[in-house]
């Protein structure tokens, strides 16, 4: 399975958000292309513990998330169209996407280096470095599908 801790796995990812821009339209989905990267910039900083995020798994996680990290995780199938950005929404609009894509790319690289124990998903809960490292793949692939890279 793909991983963000594979070096060309992480290449392949960079290779695609460089072709993003301002013009690239969502083929799913409610983001623009800035919000998108806005998104996934806080996301993989929320993954890499960055800027003392709070890790708390919720509720209805304690519930299912163990469930649904495993499905998620088993194998090479793509997430799916539509799935919920949860508190990493980006509900304000306009920005510099160049901005956004070079933060993102610095992030992906960081992931080589990637160490953060205290990590807990918020719906899935605790999760292994080896599913953090699928899921943060599949979870930048998800979003750059939306955009047709």
């Amino acid at each position: 399975m793909k991983t963000i801790f594979d070096h060309s796995t992480r290449t392949e990812l960079i290779n695609r958000i460089d072709t993003l821009n301002d013009r690239s339209k969502a083929q799913w989905g409610k983001m623009d292309v800035w919000q998108m990267t806005k998104h996934c910039t806080i996301w993989f900083e929320w993954i890499m513990g960055k800027n003392n995020p709070t890790y708390k798994q919720e509720w209805l996680g304690r519930i299912f998330g163990k469930m649904a990290l495993k499905s998620n995780t088993k194998d090479d199938r793509p997430m799916q169209k539509n799935m919920p950005a949860g508190k990493q929404a980006v509900k304000e609009k306009g920005g510099d996407v160049e901005q956004q894509k070079k933060i993102w790319i610095n992030l992906i690289a960081e992931c080589e280096h990637y160490s953060n124990p205290a990590f807990i998903h918020d719906f899935f809960g605790k999760m292994t470095t080896e599913q953090i490292g699928v899921f943060a793949y599949k979870h930048a692939d998800h979003h750059l599908r939306q955009f047709g890279v």
